[in-house]
Formats: C-alpha cells, sequence, structure tokens
C-alpha cells in the first residue's frame, strides 16, 4: 500500500521543474548534438555518490582478497548499478564512475604493491579496465569497439 505524506509530496510542472524519485532525476535536458531540449531521466547525483561510496568501502587497503576476488566483487556491484540505471541519459554519470573507479582501482593497487609514486604507468587506465578485467560502464553504455578500432 502506498501512503503520501503531504510534507514530502509537490506537484511539478516537468516542462521547467526537477525531481529525483528512486534514485533517478527527471528534468529537462540538453541534447548535446543539436542543441534542443527533452524531457529526460538521468541518474541522481546522490545515486552516483552512494555507488562512490560503495566502491571506495569495497577497495579499502585492508581488504586482502586475491584480485580476481575483488575485482568479482567490484564487477558485480557496476554490473548490478548499470542494469538498475540503463534507463535514460546515463553516459555522464558512467564516466563519473568510471574515473573513480580507475582512480580507486590505481590507488589499491598500489598500495598492495607497494608501487613508488602515483602508479599511473603501471596502472593506467586502460590497463584497469583491459588487462585488469574491470568492467567499463561506457562500454556498456556504447557497445563494444568496432573490428576497425581494435
Amino acid at each position: 500500500m502506498l501512503t503520501l505524506t503531504e510534507a514530502k509530496t509537490s506537484g511539478k510542472t516537468t516542462r521547467t521543474e526537477r525531481f529525483e524519485l528512486l534514485g533517478y532525476r527527471f528534468a529537462p535536458h540538453h541534447y548535446r548534438k543539436d542543441r534542443h531540449w527533452y524531457l529526460g531521466a538521468s541518474p541522481s547525483k546522490q545515486s552516483v555518490q552512494r555507488f562512490k561510496t560503495k566502491v571506495g568501502e569495497l577497495l579499502v587497503p585492508g581488504n586482502k582478497g586475491p584480485w580476481p576476488v575483488v575485482r568479482d566483487q567490484l564487477n558485480r556491484l557496476l554490473r548490478g548499478w548499470s542494469t538498475y540505471f540503463s534507463y535514460g541519459t546515463r553516459l555522464s554519470a558512467y564516466r563519473a564512475i568510471d574515473n573513480h573507479v580507475s582512480d580507486r582501482v590505481r590507488h589499491f593497487l598500489v598500495k598492495r604493491h607497494k608501487v613508488q609514486g602515483r602508479g599511473t604507468q603501471r596502472f593506467s587506465h586502460d590497463t584497469v579496465f583491459g588487462e585488469l578485467g574491470v568492467l567499463h560502464l561506457r562500454r556498456v553504455h556504447i557497445g563494444p569497439p568496432s573490428c576497425a578500432s581494435r
């Protein structure tokens, strides 16, 4: 049974006002290619931030599990989040998550392997999403690269 709370319930004009519901932000969006406006949904900033927190909690230096186990846990989190947020305009949220995951994985592995410096050479963005096998949300969004770009 659904009950409405008057303090939390309000009417919105969707053409001009935004609102959040179930982790999504419904609002007017700006289409970058031809610059027209449309009504759309995207993951809310709070949802993205909560997910980043979950990634940070998984990739703490105290996590002593072998990398394949940690990677599989991380990939399950990423797959679940991307499945829930597979509707609407999501590229910017996916890009933010990918960048955060890349940074956290690099930081995690630099500490684990006692690498000097920031580890950007050894654990580059391409290495994290390639050799190390972390799910790349942007690839989920736009699909695998074409044969010509491989």
